[in-house]
């Protein structure tokens, strides 16, 4: 098993539908398989083709494809022993051989979800396209003959299936295609269909049992699994032989051929190109030429204006450590894996951009209840989490020009604010949205900022000034968990029992793991900017002759007086021993002296009320004890309550989640407040680590949600993180 290649892939369909394997082509997850159909868009997301276990027959012997782990750890098939390459790009490819022949295997989802966001509201699933097209092709001295036998579930994607009497799967034949649908205890499952262009299919119905999930058993989650096989395809094949596979919801509607998959491809290349376009555009405009990265590793050149604020220094042996121009101690190179090799160099620029605007697309979705766009926090098991989707909207929708989307996302959200509050996530069916944050509203302004800046869409902003106003008044009277500005200070205070409100909301038995009740440095820090925001609109909107024009020269000044205000009031979170801020004033004010990354998310804001000296004070402390190649610590090592590693069971990893592990997606608030604080000294960050990840490691094409604190800053969490890779578009 040594060259067991257990790094993965993924596809989606901008549905929340997608497609998960390894490049072994072994299922090692509970959320591994061909077709996991999101049939109510995004949700609702179930697995039903988990795989082709297949076969081939050359000259008489037979050539197992297939590679399954099996519980009690054998693994039978081998077939990743003949696997001869495999490639993500284009799509997904496989090649399996020996001396006198070659099978080839690609996969690609279409994507549908562009042509939702047009649609109206439906209810039924049928009336999305979820599906994945699935191609051979042999090349070979004799002529062959491919098995294939589907492996099927009808389950939720967190679950696994096991064997049972009441569960049966039917089966209608037809010529080129096969029509399946569960039942259990009376009740069907979904519909859907495996369609060929050639090949003759017997129905022969087994249960596999056992299959093992080894990347479960590490997360100390159930990992058996029970698939069923209603038959098997035979396919008799000359040299040169293509034939493809749909598996699709619903029942087949027209004549499937070889040229499909092509015709998919092209679309998904002329797509890619498109964004890529857009982002070449606005990059132009930022003067891209003077940020393009530096691919050589054995010598740097940092380019001119600007760019050695940004991606910097990708060759290990050439790393300089920056001197800070303040008379504190020499910043210290963060942590690196010691002795790793990278085995390549980072891809040039244009095709850096087009590794992350592709792998950017597969988080923006349709969603079903709304009628409209969201972004999917992560895969493969993360939902579209409100806060993640305003950290994520800058880099995949502003950087790329797509101000519509933007706008779309805000637009969608304002209508749901509720006490001045915005929601954890957005209706899904009975589901209605829940309230349980402090900050998400705060991130609304603030990217609303963000994109009225880019856009000039000064319209749009008399549409949700209205929702700016509730915020304000709802944060300033009070609403729920006992949110309100404290009228000595003017700071943002929350008091709930046992709730966790912030990003950092891990609970364990009901009880948060890093409690903040009190006044948080990250979320006073977006209060103050979202003052200042609110001071300019006002102010801009009152240029516009009408009535409302001295009322709102009236709010402008008052939100700029309590701006003041918060800003003198944020020197309580200065510590002038570290040099850093305290994470939280607690509720009885008690001082919070842990080194934690909320402090470099309040310098990195638009609107920052610390000064240069505060700052860069601020930003060497972070950097000796948060700063990762892969993005920045939770915790700092040296803390007692510090964990290196995120592993071991549901609530081992839970307790280490914002105890010392990295969050990737902080690596852009850290730039961004380098950039304020250090204009002219280039980022203490060595980039080829994390597009060595972004290319070879995880899930490639991705960036992982996590890594662990310790070296080697193991890749953990959500393969594929959607606020990680939209803070590196937003960094070119």
């Amino acid at each position: 098993m040594g060259n067991l290649d257990t790094r993965e892939w993924l596809l989606t369909n901008g549905l929340g539908s997608f497609a998960c394997g390894t490049v072994a082509d072994a299922r090692t997850r509970i959320y591994h398989g061909w077709l996991i159909a999101a049939l109510t868009p995004p949700s609702q997301r179930t697995l039903l083709l988990s795989h082709l276990d297949a076969s081939l027959e050359v000259a008489a012997q037979v050539f197992a494809l297939s590679t399954n782990f099996w519980g009690g750890g054998t693994v039978e098939p081998t077939g990743y022993e003949l696997l001869q390459s495999f490639e993500i790009e284009p799509v997904p490819t496989w090649v399996w051989g020996a001396d006198n022949w070659q099978l080839s295997r690609q996969l690609i989802m279409p994507d549908e979800g562009a042509g939702s966001r047009e649609q109206q509201p439906v209810t039924n699933y049928q009336s999305f396209n979820h599906r994945i097209l699935i191609q051979y092709q042999y090349q070979g001295q004799k002529a062959a003959i491919l098995r294939l036998r589907p492996a099927i579930a009808d389950r939720n994607f967190h679950d696994s299936q096991r064997e049972d009497e009441d569960l049966q799967f039917s089966q209608l034949v037809a010529k080129s295609s096969v029509c399946l649908q569960a039942i259990k205890s009376g009740r069907v499952g979904t519909l859907w269909h495996l369609h060929w262009t050639h090949g003759d299919y017997q129905p022969n119905g087994v249960w596999y049992w056992n299959y093992l999930l080894p990347e479960e058993t590490q997360r100390g989650l159930s990992d058996r699994e029970d698939l069923y096989s209603p038959g098997y395809l035979t396919v008799k094949l000359k040299p040169g032989t293509t034939v493809t596979l749909e598996a699709k919801v619903g029942l087949p509607e027209s004549p499937l051929s070889d040229d499909d998959f092509e015709k998919a491809r092209e679309s998904q290349k002329s797509k890619i190109k498109s964004q890529k376009s857009k982002f070449s555009d606005s990059l132009v405009r930022a003067d891209f030429e003077q940020r393009l990265i530096d691919v050589s590793r054995e010598s740097f050149s940092p380019v001119r204006a600007g760019f050695e604020q940004r991606f910097v220094d990708v060759s290990r042996e050439s790393f300089a450590k920056p001197v800070p121009t303040t008379p504190d101690s020499q910043l210290p190179t963060p942590d690196c894996a010691e002795g790793s090799r990278l085995d390549a160099s980072p891809p040039p620029a244009s095709r850096l951009s087009q590794l992350l605007l592709k792998a950017g697309e597969q988080f923006i979705v349709y969603r079903q209840s709304v009628a409209g766009a969201t972004i999917i926090a992560g895969y493969p098991w993360l939902e579209d989490f409100s806060r993640d989707a305003l950290i994520a909207l800058p880099g995949l929708t502003l950087s790329t020009g797509r101000y519509d989307l933007a706008k779309e996302l805000l637009e969608t959200l304002g209508k749901y604010c509720c006490c001045g509050l915005m929601p954890n996530y957005l209706p899904d069916g009975d589901r209605e949205p829940a309230y349980h944050n402090v900050d998400v509203s705060l991130w609304w302004i603030e990217t609303l900022g963000l994109y009225l800046e880019a856009s000039q869409d000064w319209d749009f902003l008399a549409t949700q000034y209205p929702i700016v106003q509730q915020i304000y008044k709802a944060f300033t009277t009070g609403t729920n968990h006992n949110i309100q500005v404290d009228a000595a200070d003017e700071l943002v205070i929350w008091n709930a029992a046992d709730a966790a409100l912030t990003w950092m909301d891990v609970k364990i038995d009901g009880q948060p793991v890093t409690p903040r009740q009190g006044k948080p440095i990250e979320v006073n820090a977006l209060w103050y900017s979202a003052l200042c925001w609110a001071s300019l609109w006002a102010e801009r909107l009152s240029r516009t002759p009408g009535e409302n024009v001295e009322r709102l020269s009236n709010q402008a000044r008052r939100y700029t007086q309590q701006a003041h205000k918060v800003k003198t009031s944020l020197q309580k979170f200065w510590n002038p021993t570290l040099g850093y801020l305290y994470d939280a004033i607690a509720l009885d004010d008690r001082l919070n002296n842990q080194i934690r990354p909320n402090a470099i998310l309040a310098l990195s804001l638009r609107h920052c009320a610390f000064s240069e000296t505060q700052g860069q004070r601020i930003l060497q402390l972070a950097t000796r004890s948060l700063l990762t190649p892969y993005g920045l610590r939770s915790l700092a090592p040296n803390d007692p309550e510090y964990i290196g590693n995120y592993a071991g069971s549901p609530h081992q990893r839970d307790r280490a989640a914002h105890q010392g592990t990295v969050w990737s997606w902080l690596i852009g608030a850290y730039v961004r407040a380098w950039q304020r604080f250090y204009p002219a000294q280039p980022l203490p960050i060595d980039w080829q680590h994390l597009l060595f990840h972004l290319q070879h490691q995880a899930c490639l094409g991705s960036i992982s949600e996590l890594f662990d604190g310790d070296l080697p800053h193991t890749p953990r969490g959500a393969i594929a993180k959607a606020s990680a890779v939209a803070e590196l578009i937003r960094l070119l």
